[in-house]
């Protein structure tokens, strides 16, 4: 018989401290009901989706600027590596890129880096223009993103001119 009211004060113990963590939940507002709450939360985070989306939008389209004002421009892509990203002391992503001019004369170039998740989703694209390269030699650049990314961050070369 103590077993079984053991058991019984252990799952009222449980209910009690069940709804009392739904009631932490739904906050100590006049619509206070748990799917109201979660509406809210969602609302707040298709919110931060949307900024996110805003900013990407903003610098793909800044990026795509840069890259149209490039004139007589061939494609360079296989003449440039990044390096692993870091994030600096202001919280931004950077990474390295060098550039190897194998041309005969001296050269400029654009680059296109896009910062991407581990999912391989654009956090951010920024264009690094490293001019006058001596021919038949390298050049390094920073590329930095226009904000803080977190998480997992990769770069990759979007677009490469050599012009």
């Amino acid at each position: 018989m103590a077993r079984n009211r053991r058991g019984a004060v252990r799952v009222a113990a449980a209910v009690t401290l069940g709804l009392t963590g739904l009631a932490g939940l739904t906050g100590c507002s006049d619509d206070s009901t748990p799917s109201s709450v979660a509406g809210r939360a969602a609302s707040a985070v298709a919110s931060v989706g949307a900024q996110a989306t805003g900013a990407i939008a903003s610098a793909t389209a800044e990026a795509g600027r840069k890259l149209d004002n490039v004139k007589n421009g061939a494609d360079a892509k296989d003449a440039v590596r990044l390096g692993t990203p870091t994030t600096d002391s202001a919280g931004r992503s950077t990474v390295e890129v060098t550039i190897d001019n194998t041309d005969g004369s001296a050269r400029s170039f654009a680059v296109q880096v896009e910062f991407k998740d581990d999912g391989g989703n654009l956090l951010d694209t920024v264009v690094v223009t490293v001019s006058d390269v001596p021919s038949h030699k390298s050049a390094t650049a920073t590329a930095r993103s226009n904000r803080k990314l977190s998480g997992g961050v990769k770069a990759h070369v979007g677009t490469a001119l050599r012009y």
